[in-house]
């Protein structure tokens, strides 16, 4: 039935016409995975010898590298997903067609509160679903949660680690460049700490295709004031690496 929006009539039905699992066989690739958002930390892997492409994916703009990498001893994938939501949906959904199941994504965020500090770890508990391609995966809704399960893995490594965190909404949003005050205070009113491009799609994915899915996030750029601060948080070099090892110990954590 018709709906006044086309993004408000989900189809429920599992088959669709471009299938992962029929475009893709299965591969020899670790049940665990990263999806690391920092192209510098993954080509540093790399460059160290310590990761190696086990598998590429095409889009038309070039190929998608994803690595394998010896965690103490352990197997683990490592993907950089793209960014926004419709390309890192469809790279988690050829991941998993290849044969991975459980996922820790890794990535910065903008603030929607300036005292949460460039480099502060934020664990997305829900991510609300201001954009499209998460409403393809579930039926309309405000929000998607991640996987319990991967939550409390990401909990268990910071705490052990004694990493200083803060959890809960993110904000996600198909249009950086529409971010206006309005929404911002919106969207904080809710309980949205950050916002990024492609948690809401991540979760969908995940609960749609039964993976085990969460992520974990740093404080970036600031969105909370009348202007822009970019803070310089693309430059934290050091935050990335820690947050990469981070979210390969709570990969590796879940059974």
């Amino acid at each position: 039935m018709n709906q006044p929006y086309p993004i408000l009539e989900f189809d429920p039905n599992p088959e669709a016409i471009i299938e992962p699992s029929r475009l893709l066989r299965p591969k020899d690739v670790p049940e665990h995975c990263v999806l690391c958002f920092f192209q510098d930390v993954i080509t540093g892997l790399v460059q160290s010898g310590q990761a190696r492409v086990v598998d590429t994916r095409q889009s038309e703009i070039g190929s998608h590298l994803a690595y394998e990498m010896a965690v103490e001893g352990r197997r683990l994938a490592v993907l950089h997903p793209g960014i926004g939501a419709p390309l890192a949906a469809g790279l988690l959904e050829e991941m998993i067609a290849l044969g991975c199941r459980k996922f820790i994504a890794c990535g910065g965020a903008g603030v929607l509160n300036r005292e949460i500090v460039v480099g502060h770890v934020v664990v997305p508990t829900a991510a609300i679903r201001d954009e499209g391609t998460s409403y393809h995966y579930l039926p309309p809704g405000r929000e998607v949660e991640p996987s319990p399960a991967g939550v409390a893995a990401v909990r268990a490594v910071l705490e052990k680690q004694a990493v200083p965190y803060i959890e809960g909404k993110t904000w996600m949003t198909d249009a950086f460049f529409r971010e206006t005050p309005a929404k911002v205070r919106r969207r904080r009113a809710e309980g949205s700490l950050t916002v990024e491009m492609e948690a809401a799609a991540f979760f969908a994915v995940a609960v749609f295709r039964g993976v085990t899915f969460a992520q974990i996030l740093y404080g970036g750029d600031d969105v909370s004031g009348k202007d822009w601060d970019h803070r310089d948080w693309v430059g934290r070099v050091s935050t990335r690496k820690a947050l990469f090892l981070l979210a390969a110990q709570a990969c590796l954590a879940l059974e």
